[in-house]
């Protein structure tokens, strides 16, 4: 006679993944309770979580956002890399294409915002932010490390979108200042092609000033640096004051929007109508000053 509990019958069934039923599943999502493959699990902060789980919550869970409404931006300052990228792969380019076809291609003088000389190639006043100086390599090496200084304090603080739209605003404003304060072409004149990203760089220079001035800090610092490099563009020849001003006064015209505009749902919309507003007064700068240099008939 044998005494004891009978052993149960083991169960057939064997607990699978939802999302690949080919596969056995012996870990659970923390959240639902569903068996989870290793292809499906992601680490929780207490065991896993399946993909589906995850997701939910990705599309639940408000985007974090900075004081002025961007995306909070963590990591690295991806758009300031990606354009201090860009400025040296062109830079290595005008040395390594002939004839100097990227100069000539994508620099910016007076006479291509000239219909009568040549045709209108707006584009030429954002692409000769990108390209540098090829006789003074400190051109591209001091703009890049200004770039890499405020880039880095304002793409997080701003958002990755809104650092961008400001820098090539500032960008344009440069050649546009350049267009308005520059005495138009003369047939017969050497004619000077303007390239640089300083007039972007000012423009974060006057972003940063109205940020600062939002926040309560000290602007003192930022008024002498501007002081020194608005003199320097006096005072070294082939320095092209006109376009330092004219991204300085755009990137604080874009700088204001993007601080000063009211906090709330609408905001992105309402700061998306202001750069628009930014564009437009370029654009229209820009019109009258190649409808003022115009030929007679």
């Amino acid at each position: 006679m044998s005494y004891g509990i009978p052993a149960a019958e083991p169960s057939a069934e064997i607990p699978v993944c939802p999302r690949h039923p080919d596969r056995p599943a012996y870990v659970r999502c923390q959240r639902c309770g569903r068996p989870a493959c290793p292809d499906c699990q992601r680490a929780a902060a207490v065991g896993f979580q399946c993909v589906d789980c995850v997701n939910e919550t990705k599309r639940t869970t408000p985007t974090p956002r900075s004081v002025y409404g961007g995306a909070a931006a963590v990591g690295r300052p991806l758009v300031t890399l990606g354009i201090i990228a860009a400025c040296a792969l062109l830079y290595v380019l005008q040395w390594v294409v002939p004839n100097d076809g990227i100069y000539q291609n994508f620099a910016f003088a007076t006479v291509y915002a000239s219909p009568e000389y040549g045709g209108f190639e707006p584009w030429r006043m954002l692409t000769s932010a990108f390209l540098h100086s090829q006789g003074f390599i400190l051109h591209i090496v001091l703009n890049m490390y200004m770039l890499w200084m405020f880039g880095q304090a304002l793409e997080p603080l701003l958002g990755r979108i809104r650092f961008l739209a400001l820098y090539l605003l500032s960008a344009v404003g440069g050649s546009v200042g350049y267009l308005l304060l520059t005495p138009g072409y003369v047939p017969g004149q050497p004619l000077t092609g303007v390239v640089g990203a300083s007039g972007a760089i000012f423009g974060l220079f006057g972003a940063m000033l109205v940020v600062q001035r939002h926040r309560g800090g000290d602007t003192r610092q930022l008024w002498v640096l501007i002081a020194i490099n608005g003199v320097i563009g006096f005072v070294v020849p082939q320095i092209a004051w006109q376009a330092h001003l004219g991204g300085l006064v755009t990137g604080a015209l874009c700088a204001a929007v993007l601080a000063y505009t009211p906090r709330g749902p609408r905001q992105g919309l309402l700061q998306a109508a202001g750069l628009a507003l930014v564009v437009c007064l370029l654009i229209a700068a820009t019109a009258l000053r190649v409808a003022a240099t115009a030929l007679p008939a």
